[in-house]
């Protein structure tokens, strides 16, 4: 008589617990998309306002044409109020988040 061998696995189930860190003090300052401002005149806003590189400036300009938006900074909402108002101002849709 023929033995069967008979293997048994077990899968265990655990559940594990993801800690997300977020910083309440921290808010974006989002620039958006509109038909009116130049590449140019955006760019230019960033580099005197939020204090960009011009380069880093261009690719924000580049996202917030192709994205709809950028999230151009990211600080206090102390530190981005003036900032977009200064934005907002310029003639630029701008807003903290």
């Amino acid at each position: 008589m023929n033995r069967l061998n008979m293997t048994y696995q077990f899968q265990e189930e655990t559940e594990v617990l993801l800690e997300e860190v977020v910083d309440l003090d921290s808010s974006d300052l989002i620039v958006y998309n509109d038909d009116v401002n130049t590449f140019d005149h955006v760019a230019n806003i960033l580099v005197k306002v939020c204090k960009h590189s011009p380069e880093q400036a261009e690719q924000c300009t580049l996202i917030i044409h192709f994205k709809g938006k950028c999230a151009v900074k990211k600080g206090s909402i102390d530190e981005l109020k003036p900032m977009c108002e200064a934005i907002l101002d310029a003639g630029i849709q701008a807003a903290i988040v």
